[in-house]
């Protein structure tokens, strides 16, 4: 089973994610989880989801406390040391931000990638929402998903305009990513 831990502020699309990430893995023919967990429900206030993805019926009914990955939607979520809370061994976090990938590596003790998914998004769908961007980074690095199939999930939640924007950006985000070089730490 892989399992992810997604952080960011109410309305970025973090739950959003979830369902986004439960629905490729449901269109790749694996069996999933995607569920949310909210402190104030309001803008900007901190906000949590999680998945599981397996090849067998998934019995857990818990939170994620131990996860393969993290999504980190917003970079000011990095003040908390804690973020990296319960982050399994040889696990990864993508992080939404101009920072480099061996400032969050050296500062969290874990592999990280970041990529400026806020900026994508305003590019490409012309909202500061970044969790396709993230997502199909993440798809990129691990190769666990065909980003093919987050593009199928996608299809299946937007129409139009936000949709074929939306499949911009999961193609030029999966693009920047060196394809599969996190397949090799999930494998060890």
């Amino acid at each position: 089973m892989i399992e992810y831990r997604i952080h960011g502020r109410g309305g970025q699309g973090s739950v959003a994610a979830a369902y986004l990430l439960a629905s490729a893995a449901f269109e790749a023919g694996h069996t999933c989880q995607a569920f949310p967990a909210f402190g104030a429900e309001r803008r900007g206030a901190p906000v949590t989801a999680f998945v599981r993805i397996d090849n067998q019926p998934i019995h857990l009914r818990s939170q994620v406390r131990a996860p393969d990955f993290l999504i980190v939607q917003d970079d000011t979520l990095l003040m908390d040391r804690g973020i990296t809370g319960g982050l399994k061994p040889g696990g990864s976090m993508i992080v939404n931000t101009k920072r480099t990938d061996e400032e969050v590596s050296e500062t969290f003790g874990c592999r990280a990638k970041c990529i400026p998914a806020t900026e994508l998004a305003l590019e490409h769908i012309g909202k500061p929402i970044p969790n396709t961007a993230l997502l199909a980074a993440l798809l990129a690095l691990t190769g666990d998903l065909p980003v093919e199939a987050l593009a199928a999930a996608v299809r299946g939640r937007f129409k139009g305009t936000t949709l074929s924007r939306n499949l911009e950006l999961i193609e030029h985000s999966a693009g920047l990513m060196p394809q599969g070089s996190w397949r090799e730490v999930q494998d060890a």
